[in-house]
């Protein structure tokens, strides 16, 4: 039996623009806490290690820092308002849908391999209606270990039924330029994502500015062969 190519794809800022709905989220805390809320677009490209990490950045960015104990609070609360209005204005990035079609049509299956909860990963996914789309889709809590750490990674390719020498990760940050560089996986950046360093910088395999053009990055990096067919 051969192995399907197995895409591997970050969530936010990759798969769905869950910007508004983040930050939204992270305005509701700080304004809870009387910190003035951020810009989205000042606040997007805090977006990626979770939602610990973002809440510490926009609490940053107010000049307030908090113990432990504190932070588990926040982080408490931001999880349960963004878990209530998780798919207000996300939505899939244009052509997602069409290029998945048309990978699927070449024999590909699919994962998601994000830094965010597993359930609130399938709670969104749900929510727009593409769960299905997915043999796979692993969070932060899922096996233990955010990316960069390659575990994540290798794991999501194997719950997914596939193999690390038929996969490509696809992302837009530095988090996922690592898992996928540290498991020995080739990775297509995206332009259009959540990231403080540029993704052109990190010298992803390719570079896409849009869905469209994901299916002619993944026939270059992975071209189709009858050992990657499922038979």
């Amino acid at each position: 039996m051969g192995y399907a190519r197995t895409i591997v794809f970050d969530l936010d800022g990759t798969l769905v623009d869950t910007a508004p709905d983040l930050i939204s989220a992270l305005n509701h805390v700080l304004e809870r806490e009387g910190l003035a809320p951020l810009p989205l677009a000042t606040a997007r490209n805090m977006i990626g290690a979770g939602a610990r990490r973002l809440l510490e950045r926009g609490l940053e960015a107010e000049g307030r820092l908090v113990g432990p104990e504190e932070m588990n609070r926040l982080t408490a609360d931001f999880i349960d308002y963004y878990a209530e209005n998780i798919a207000v204005a996300s939505r899939p990035f244009d052509g997602l849908e069409a290029a998945l079609d048309a990978l699927a049509d070449r024999g590909c299956q699919f994962a998601v391999c994000t830094n965010k909860l597993e359930w609130l990963s399938r709670r969104l996914l749900d929510q727009l209606g593409l769960s299905a789309r997915f043999a796979a889709i692993c969070g932060a809590d899922t096996f233990g270990v955010q990316k960069p750490d390659p575990a994540i990674l290798r794991q999501t390719i194997a719950r997914a039924g596939g193999e690390i020498g038929a996969a490509i990760m696809v992302g837009d940050a530095g988090t996922d330029v690592g898992a996928a560089r540290r498991a020995g996986v080739p990775v297509i950046g995206v332009s259009f994502g959540y990231t403080d360093v540029p993704i052109a910088e990190l010298k992803p395999d390719r570079l896409i500015d849009h869905m469209v053009d994901l299916p002619a990055a993944v026939d270059a990096l992975r071209p189709l062969t009858g050992s990657q067919l499922i038979t």
